[in-house]
């Protein structure tokens, strides 16, 4: 299956025993399926039909569908109702026997009146499989049309993983070297401090200084430590590369683990202890964001 986009537009048209539909269909990012339908009065039964299909077809988005109809007269045909024409008749007569001056109807108005002109009754289920044929002829566009986002889309995931990627390689050749730069200054100003200290009558001896020093040195180095969270963002980076080679609706898993992402950021600067460890942090924060605001158009 295909990773597909929330948003998308298409119309088509088509002929029904009643007379010609018009289908649109507007398609826009939500959080879930949100049907709005406006139907013609002339095919308004047809409703319950047309929401179920969505229903069957779409997973996400708010999803608009207009359909008119243009009534074609010899799709609709009216036959005369001899009886009530007859006795109609005969009442004009009756009239003009009493009043000779009464005008006669003409044909128009003989038509207007009620019960003359009966239309043929509505094959309803006829009108209906025409008019899903047509309406699943626009769906049919509307998922090509999201199809075609979503690979746009997808696209644009893949590139912004590449960069989280580079981001998370480059601080991770980077960390030795900054730890090892942060350890010989914290040693060399504990060294000094401690030193100061046995100068002044401490009970300290030089050896149990040593031991100090590194067990500082050796704690501030834990903290620093953002191994951990290197593997959890590689681990999300490929999971997020899965899903999009997978397909399918998989909108609502990637804002999940993008929100995970965000929190090995966020942690990630919380330990920095150099500018490249901040800069990293910054950077990868930025590129989530960005993230997140494609993906809430996937379904």
């Amino acid at each position: 299956m295909s990773i597909a986009s929330m948003t998308g537009y298409a119309t088509t048209d088509g002929a029904t025993p009643v007379g010609v539909v018009t289908v649109e269909c507007r398609s826009v990012n939500t959080r879930f399926l949100d049907l709005t339908l406006r139907l013609d009065e002339g095919i308004r039964f047809v409703e319950p039909l047309v929401r179920e299909t969505l229903q069957k077809r779409l997973t996400r988005g708010k999803v608009e569908v207009r359909m008119t109809l243009r009534p074609n007269e010899s799709a609709m045909p009216a036959r005369v109702n001899e009886p009530a024409l007859k006795r109609l008749l005969e009442l004009q007569q009756q009239i003009q026997s009493v009043n000779p001056e009464a005008d006669s109807l003409s044909v128009a108005e003989v038509l207007e009146m009620p019960g003359v002109v009966e239309a043929e009754k509505t094959d309803k289920d006829a009108v209906s499989a025409a008019v899903l044929a047509i309406l699943n002829k626009a769906l049919d566009a509307l998922v090509e049309a999201r199809a075609r986002e979503g690979a746009a889309l997808s696209k644009v995931l893949l590139d912004y993983c590449d960069n989280m990627q580079a981001t998370v390689n480059d601080v991770r050749a980077k960390i030795p070297e900054i730890v090892s730069h942060i350890e010989s200054k914290l040693t060399e100003r504990l060294n000094g401090a401690l030193t100061e200290a046995l100068t002044e009558k401490s009970t300290l001896s030089a050896e149990e200084v040593c031991d100090r020093i590194r067990q500082e040195v050796t704690l501030y180095a834990m903290r620093l430590d953002v191994d951990e969270e290197m593997n959890r963002l590689d681990t999300h980076i490929r999971e997020v590369r899965r899903l999009l080679a997978a397909g399918g609706a998989v909108g609502r898993k990637l804002d999940f683990l993008a929100q995970e992402m965000n929190r090995e950021a966020n942690t990630l600067g919380s330990k920095a202890a150099a500018i490249e460890m901040t800069n990293a942090s910054l950077s990868l924060k930025i590129t989530i964001d960005q993230m997140r605001e494609q993906i809430q158009n996937l379904e």
